[in-house]
């Protein structure tokens, strides 16, 4: 079933030239992994969260977010996140992209240490106040942190493969950095990939919009891109 998005600018085509996903979700072999939860990116005290506000209204990300969690623990679905961390050494890279740039300007995702936990409380780089009951639960996955964008600096992909999963429900931020870059690892990996599209978001700067850019390339390599509301009734166990 195909659902709307709130704004038709992102509609599917209605004639699409993509041919069909042939895509089965087993929840017996999934895992949910979410990408930077953080308040960095989702918070109104966030670093970056000017540049994201609109697209995270759009698409109502926080909250969707929040179900999804919420579906995926009611199903015992394994639950995988995927942070973004900076130590004090990551300030001292010879050279950056300028995405990589603007992360370390704008003083995102700080930590003071990689071995402590003091300042993180409230912090950019803590969990979104939203999500911190269902992410220290004690049952969820928390990786090691991720540099730039993809699950190649971190162990995400090692935890998935350790939960016996197959196939992984993504979504986090940002859309068009964190989350294509580990559906592009986790598919090159075997993995089969639904995208949720309303639990993600992107920026708009002059250079474009960042969520459109991102969405487009989820119809090409995603196995799906799903709703939020289509997420949860896959993972209630209903078509």
């Amino acid at each position: 079933m195909i659902e709307t998005p709130r704004n038709p600018a992102y509609a599917d085509p209605p004639n699409p030239a993509l041919p069909a996903s042939t895509f089965k979700f087993d929840r017996r072999r999934a895992a949910l992994v979410v990408t930077d939860p953080q308040i960095d990116f989702l918070g109104e005290t966030g670093a970056a969260f000017a540049v994201f506000k609109e697209s995270i209204e759009e698409q109502r990300t926080v909250p969707n977010l929040r179900r999804l969690f919420e579906a995926a623990k009611q199903a015992e679905v394994p639950v995988i996140i995927s942070p973004h961390y900076y130590y004090p050494h990551d300030h001292h890279w010879e050279f950056a992209a300028p995405g990589e740039i603007l992360m370390h300007k704008l003083g995102m995702f700080q930590r003071r240490s990689p071995l402590s936990a003091e300042g993180f409380e409230g912090s950019g780089a803590d969990w979104l106040p939203a999500f911190k009951d269902l992410i220290d639960d004690g049952k969820t996955i928390v990786c090691s942190p991720h540099k730039i964008a993809g699950p190649q600096t971190n162990d995400t992909l090692f935890q998935v493969r350790k939960t016996g999963a197959t196939q992984v429900i993504l979504a986090g931020m940002a859309a068009n950095f964190c989350v294509e870059s580990h559906l592009r690892d986790f598919v090159e990996h075997g993995l089969e990939v639904a995208v949720i599209r309303d639990a993600t978001a992107g920026s708009k700067i002059p250079e474009g919009d960042a969520y459109a850019a991102a969405l487009l390339n989820f119809r090409w390599f995603a196995n799906a891109l799903w709703s939020t509301d289509e997420a949860v009734r896959h993972l209630a166990g209903s078509p």
